[in-house]
């Protein structure tokens, strides 16, 4: 995908942070947008501040198996085809293995890995009928290291890169029209960690600010990494110089990259 004039790009969870800016980055690429969100108000909001670009909005919960696959044929039958899916919406949970509730375990899968697996085989079909298709999953740089306290979210973003570089290899190998990407961001400066639910045990107002010391990104300069990635057809999207940093530590120790994290969390973490 060299050119995203009249791409139709389909982004979930554009009612904030990261697919907000996104979608403002790909209207004034020329894309036609089908974006998404549980979140009615804010994705409202992002709408309403792209006028005059071909818009259409969908209230969609990703933990919804069978409304994702609705959603991909409602959106092909209001453009007519979809080449760009952005697998983008998520949410945060902050508990030790031994505190996590089920039902937080279970929620959180559901959107964050679920949502995105979902998503990429509803969409998939719809990708390569357009001849220049393009998926693009949202992981973390959890997705590259496990982080104390972070035992679930973890599980769903190493789940979703390695979900994602399979597919990757498998559309090479059966040439089809569709190029992959899996996106690492490092900490961006979103509302996820305001609206992350706690383990009883945590201190979720201390553990709130220290994120927000942690968020070197903005959403802005994060959309901008991420389309830059798209036109190259990266495979792997690092956005953040933390997480460019975090990536060369794993690559460079591999799992003993462990007791440096171990450190980093008995400051920073366990308060």
């Amino acid at each position: 995908m060299k050119d995203l004039k009249n791409k139709v790009a389909v982004i979930t969870g554009a009612g904030s942070g990261i697919g907000r800016s996104l979608a403002n980055a790909l209207a004034r690429r020329g894309c036609r947008l089908a974006l998404s969100d549980v979140n009615e108000v804010g994705l409202a909001e992002t709408a309403a501040a792209l006028s005059g670009s071909d818009v259409k909005t969908y209230v969609l919960n990703v933990a919804d198996r069978d409304a994702i696959y609705a959603h991909a044929d409602e959106v092909v039958r209001d453009f007519g085809q979809a080449n760009l899916i952005i697998n983008n919406a998520g949410v945060a949970l902050s508990s030790t293995v031994r505190d996590m509730s089920d039902e937080d375990f279970q929620w959180i899968m559901d959107i964050d890995f679920w949502g995105v697996a979902h998503g990429t085989r509803a969409f998939l079909p719809h990708l390569i009928a357009s001849g220049d298709g393009h998926v693009v999953n949202i992981s973390s740089v959890f997705g590259l290291i496990g982080v104390p306290k972070q035992s679930a979210y973890n599980a769903a973003k190493f789940a979703v890169r390695g979900f994602t570089e399979s597919l990757r290899q498998e559309m090479k190998l059966e040439k089809q029209p569709v190029s992959v990407s899996c996106v690492h961001p490092g900490g961006i400066q979103t509302n996820i960690a305001n609206s992350a639910r706690m383990g009883a045990t945590e201190n979720g107002a201390a553990l709130r600010k220290g994120f927000d010391k942690l968020a070197m990104t903005t959403p802005d300069k994060a959309a901008q990494t991420i389309i830059k990635g798209i036109l190259k057809n990266e495979s792997r999207i690092l956005v953040g110089l933390d997480a460019w940093g975090i990536d060369a530590i794993n690559r460079l120790l591999g799992s003993a990259y462990q007791p440096l994290v171990e450190r980093f969390s008995r400051k920073n973490m366990y308060i």
